[in-house]
């Protein structure tokens, strides 16, 4: 069957079960809404979490975002699954004792106060916006790839998917979606990883791929590089030949610290993720589904700097000094006499995601550092379909190069390509690319969702219900269920319609976008939440001036250097706005810490109540209070 085809049936056959699993599942009542109504089964869980903690950033970009700046790429792997342990072990019984399966609901009964809970609620909702603008990105470049259609239609119709069963379903609907979602990136992601593996090095198992050797020799543009040569060996040659950094090369230590401490306190901190962990029905048994995502996770976390290197090798070994013109109609052949079919390649630029612009006019792709685009970000901008005289696409910023005896860039690749077109780049049989398809659609619809679910809960009940609706005397919400459910829809629709306009107007690239919102999370919540489990003497106080300073310190500092103009060589100390949410939340820490001392003790049912969620009796139990 041809691949549009087995694209087509791959992706209706996966989005049929997800809707199906939606209507089965239907939320009836809050409970089911927010937290699935307890009863999922830990392994269920464990799969679910694993989905919905996996987005977009881990199937899509992450091995893109390794693929290109090496080494350092290694912060997103240690930041993010360090950050799951942390979460599991140190935070997450904790909270499921506690008994509140939000943020802000934790924040304002931890913190008695509505203002804690307000502020709470507004950092949920930047940080969760922020985080789902890359997810509808990466729906919408999935879409604009294998469904032959443009970025923004891909977004509009990811965002009809997730409407319908998140909307639907609720909690309980998404997480059995997310169970399946689960199944089809796992296979998805290890199926081409294994072929590549095999194709590319002497091992069938992927994640030692990353020590194997090559199979082939190659010319990456100056010299050949025998075959039998250690792969990671063989890129660091590839790369510094074509004057690129080398491949191991960690680059700037310190930024790359403070970036994986950042991912991993903002995975700790992460709304979507702790919310996991009500959807079982004891303390036990989120313990237990904690341990099994992290297996689920693993799978593939152990296999993507693999990946990230079979990408980089196979994009040179394919793509340089060849000759555009036959590559695109398929007639070039490796050394060894095997087809070096570009079919691919034009594909991904007609999507704009890929652009070649032949600046000395010789008819063949140059891929070396430096922007191959003049303009923003050396982006390219094309000019409708038209093509230039050697068959490149005609774009509007491209200039020939100066003649400075050097190689000049001719190559535009967006990073979040390269997991996808992966299996085309290597030649995979057709089925393998078309079930890579619906495994990106599965990661980026899991956590979108996920996210969703969250800005819902955040408004229907703890701004709702627990602030705007609120009586005073009694200190419950005047909702009913049946308001508050319908107000918890309103709010998902409203939430979908923001996210579908920041994937098609997003703010950087996949991984990019996802790691902001990490560090944002870390700077507003990590410490208010383990202050909240671990010190009596926390306050409302406390919590209010950390939560405001670690928000607004991380926000603004990303803002100035990423959308207002700002430039590396202003950086503070040298850090990078992805990495400074470490220092957002040391601010965030010490404020809260120096406030909560020199104001007023929390009530001594607070301090009752902190230490009755550390203690092992009743572990099987929810607090009540």
């Amino acid at each position: 069957m041809e691949l549009q085809s087995l694209i087509y049936l791959f992706v209706g056959i996966s989005f049929a079960i997800y809707i199906g699993i939606a209507l089965w599942a239907k939320a009836g009542s809050t409970k089911d809404f927010y937290v699935a109504g307890g009863g999922v089964h830990p392994v269920a869980n464990g799969m679910a979490t694993a989905a919905d903690w996996m987005s977009a950033a881990s199937f899509i970009s992450l091995a893109g975002i390794i693929s290109f700046s090496g080494s350092f790429g290694g912060a997103y792997l240690m930041g993010w699954t360090g950050g799951y342990v942390l979460l599991a072990m140190l935070l997450a019984p904790y909270l499921r004792k506690f008994g509140k399966f939000t943020v802000p609901d934790f924040v304002g009964d931890r913190y008695y106060s509505d203002t804690a809970r307000l502020v709470a609620v507004i950092s949920v909702i930047f940080v969760s916006f922020t985080y789902v603008a890359g997810q509808m990105r990466g729906v919408g470049i999935v879409f604009s790839r294998f469904l032959q259609v443009d970025v923004n239609t891909g977004v509009l119709i990811g965002m009809g998917v997730v409407f319908f069963y998140s909307v639907l379903g609720g909690m309980k609907g998404i997480t059995y979606t997310q169970v399946a979602q689960y199944v089809v990136m796992i296979f998805a992601y290890m199926i081409p990883a294994i072929f590549i593996s095999l194709q590319v090095t002497d091992t069938f198992l992927p994640q030692l791929g990353l020590f194997g050797s090559t199979t082939f020799a190659f010319h990456d543009g100056v010299k050949v590089i025998p075959e039998g040569t250690y792969l990671l060996h063989a890129l660091d040659t590839a790369v510094t030949d074509l004057g690129f950094s080398a491949y191991t090369n960690p680059g700037n230590l310190t930024n790359m610290f403070l970036l994986t401490v950042a991912l991993m306190l903002g995975t700790a901190g992460l709304p979507h993720v702790i919310v996991r962990f009500f959807t079982v029905p004891t303390v036990q048994d989120a313990r237990s589904s904690a341990g099994w995502a992290l297996v689920f996770i693993a799978i593939m976390y152990t296999t993507i700097s693999s990946v990230a290197a079979f990408s980089r090798l196979n994009l040179i070994k394919n793509v340089q000094n060849v000759e555009y013109k036959a590559f695109v109609a398929g007639e070039v052949k490796h050394a060894d006499g095997t087809p070096n079919n570009g079919n691919w390649f034009k594909t991904w630029e007609q999507g704009g995601l890929l652009a070649w612009t032949d600046r000395n006019g010789d008819g063949k792709i140059q891929y070396a550092p430096g922007a191959a685009f003049d303009g923003a970000k050396g982006k390219p901008q094309f000019d409708g379909t038209n093509v230039g005289p050697n068959g490149e696409r005609a774009t509007t910023n491209g200039k020939p190069a100066e003649n400075s005896g050097k190689i000049e860039n001719e190559l535009y690749v967006d990073r979040d390509i390269m997991v996808l077109a992966n299996p085309e780049i290597a030649n995979l049989p057709n089925w393998v690319i078309a079930f890579i398809a619906a495994g990106g659609l599965a990661a980026a619809l899991s956590t979108a969702a996920g996210l969703l679910l969250v800005i819902a809960s955040a408004i229907s009940h703890d701004l709702m219900g627990q602030v705007i609706f609120k009586d005073k005397t009694t200190g419950k919400s005047t909702l009913n269920e049946k308001t508050e459910l319908m107000w918890a829809r309103i709010s998902a629709i409203a939430a979908i319609c923001v996210a579908g306009y920041l994937g098609i107007n997003p703010p950087g690239f996949v991984a990019q976008v996802v790691a902001l919102a990490f560090g944002i999370a870390a700077a507003a919540f990590f410490p208010t939440i383990i202050l909240g489990v671990f010190d009596k003497r926390m306050n409302k106080e406390g919590a209010i001036a950390g939560i405001l300073v670690g928000l607004l310190s991380t926000v603004g500092y990303a803002w100035y250097f990423i959308w207002g103009g700002g430039t590396p060589d202003g950086y503070f100390l040298g850090i990078a706005p992805a990495s400074f949410g470490t220092v957002g939340t040391i601010l965030h820490l010490v404020v809260a810490l120096i406030v909560s001392r020199m104001t007023p003790e929390p009530p001594q049912e607070i301090q009752d109540l902190v230490e009755s969620i550390r203690l092992p009796n009743n572990a099987g139990e929810a607090h009540d209070h």
